[in-house]
């Protein structure tokens, strides 16, 4: 009896081994795509090896559930060495994962329980759902229910009723201010709302009835017309009234300035 549940339990473990390793191999082959192949890796083919994974580890839960299989919780293993030194085998059976089986290592990789952090969470996890009632437990549970299934269903609508009422509430929506509109009309079509004073330009002295000069143009009040004796002739000041008789006769202060200009000509002299 005792040979026979000896012999089962060697073969189990044989058994998940071999799964084991499968897994690993799969793992192996799914992160070397990841970190080497990542450009022209697809989704579907993230998918395919997700799908693959959760097969094997599925197969691995099933081996472990069947009745053949001897209960591993009832299994004790308890080292009866322990070496700081190099062990060769060991390294070679873990593939260069555990070179030494020391005090240090035991407790991790013998180790039933989860981690003193995790076992905290757990416990702190189990703390707050006790405290919660049934009654604001079922609530929430609804509510989260409703919130699924209205995500669900907006996600299986068809892309056209989206389309649709994407484009409603964008017609629905107004793009422009009416009364921004009308002011803008009013002031292009009839001058509203503008302004009606005259922009500022300098006026000549002495001359009541001249009007304001156009701002932007040429001012010609005052030009020099001689460099050597730097006199000026006031071109918008004054003139002198004619002298009766000689009718389109020069003024003698303007032909005297023409004639003391050095090297030059004025249309006037000619």
């Amino acid at each position: 009896m005792q040979q026979r549940e000896e012999k089962q339990l060697e073969a189990s473990v044989e058994s998940l081994i071999s799964r084991v390793a499968h897994v690993k191999n799969s793992l192996h082959s799914f992160i070397y795509k990841l970190e080497n192949e990542y450009e022209r890796l697809t989704w579907p083919s993230v998918l395919d090896n997700f799908a693959l994974l959760s097969g094997q580890l599925n197969t691995i839960n099933k081996l472990l559930r069947n009745e053949k299989t001897p209960s591993l919780r009832n299994q004790v293993i308890i080292p009866l060495l322990l070496s700081p030194d190099r062990d060769e085998d060991l390294a070679k059976l873990t593939e260069q994962r555990v070179p030494v089986f020391s005090h240090e290592i035991v407790p991790d990789h013998l180790r039933t329980k989860p981690d003193p952090e995790v076992e905290e969470q757990e416990k702190q996890l189990s703390t707050e759902a006790a405290r919660i009632g049934p009654e604001v437990a079922q609530k929430q549970i609804q509510t989260l229910n409703k919130l699924c299934s209205n995500l669900l269903e907006k996600l299986n609508n068809p892309r056209d009723d989206r389309d649709a009422e994407s484009a409603a509430i964008r017609q629905n929506k107004p793009s422009f201010n009416p009364a921004d509109t009308n002011a803008l009309v009013g002031a292009v079509a009839f001058g509203k709302g503008l302004s009606k004073c005259r922009p500022p330009g300098p006026v000549a002295p002495g001359h009541p009835g001249q009007g304001a000069m156009i701002s932007g143009g040429p001012t010609l009040q005052q030009v020099t017309i001689g460099g050597g004796s730097g006199q000026q002739a006031g071109m918008g000041g004054p003139v002198a009234p004619q002298q009766q008789g000689q009718p389109g006769k020069m003024p003698s202060s303007i032909k005297t300035n023409i004639k003391s200009a050095s090297g030059s000509m004025h249309p006037y002299n000619r």
